[in-house]
């Protein structure tokens, strides 16, 4: 089932896709939900990231090669950072390349999206508490990683986590291609069986420090080719199964680059 999030009337409104037709439905799909018996032609939806969450948290270095590529060691246990929910922006939404950003990069991701309150889970029960799956763009200001030698304020840029284009509630996630490409040309091509932690892995040791709450996004990680956009560059990220989250790369709101 493929649970979307449009923009009706100017306020925002959950349905599930089926084929041609949005059909309406009264709540999120990780609050509870029932057909309200009304639909739309998806090809007159204004589709929205389809999660609201209250926090993400994201995966680093969950793939060897990616860890390889930037130099850096495999890490012995998770390497976990947020980003805020001011981040989230839409899919075909313009990503902000802010003017003292010199360079910014795409990471392609699945991400978990919580379907109930998850607090020191067992890795076998973690399904339980999974609404669904989603993409997510782990847009990242990289020279301002190095410089901070730290990765908060990289990532944390409004409109740097674009996530969609829905929520699927039923995807073999043990094994699925992430795939993204810039202005059409393949750039990462990996796969979830190529994770250092699982899932199930990643919720357990998230949820022994802090509360998952529904909503919530958990990111699993880039796979190696990652790499720097430009104003003007289309970014896609295709899993199959959910579909493809596609983005354009254009100036922040006031900011003029030289």
């Amino acid at each position: 089932m493929k649970f979307v999030r449009i923009l009706l009337d100017d306020e925002y409104q959950w349905g599930v896709l089926e084929g041609k037709y949005v059909r309406l439905i009264d709540g999120a799909p990780y609050e509870g939900w029932s057909y309200l018996g009304t639909e739309l032609k998806a090809s007159k939806a204004k589709f929205r990231a389809p999660a609201a969450p209250g926090k993400i948290v994201c995966v680093g270095k969950n793939y060897a090669d990616h860890a390889a590529e930037l130099g850096m060691e495999v890490p012995d246990q998770p390497i976990l950072f947020l980003k805020p929910s001011t981040c989230v922006n839409d899919p075909e939404a313009e990503i902000p390349y802010p003017n003292t950003v010199g360079r910014l990069d795409y990471e392609g991701e699945l991400a978990v999206v919580i379907g109930r309150t998850a607090t020191r889970i067992k890795p076998q029960n973690a399904d339980r508490y999974i609404c669904g799956f989603t993409i997510l763009n782990d847009v990242t200001a990289r020279d301002v990683q190095q410089k901070d030698g730290q990765w908060t304020r990289a990532k944390s840029y409004d409109g740097f986590a674009p996530i969609g284009p829905c929520i699927e509630s039923d995807l073999n996630y043990w094994d699925v291609p992430v795939i993204t490409r810039l202005n059409g040309e393949v750039r990462q091509q990996g796969d979830t069986k190529q994770f250092l932690w699982d899932i199930p892995a990643l919720l357990a040791y998230i949820t022994e420090c802090m509360t998952l709450e529904p909503g919530d996004i958990v990111s699993t990680g880039t796979p190696a080719g990652i790499g720097a956009m430009q104003i003007g560059d289309t970014v896609e990220i295709e899993i199959p199964g959910i579909g493809v989250l596609r983005n354009t790369v254009g100036r922040r709101k006031g900011d003029v680059r030289a």
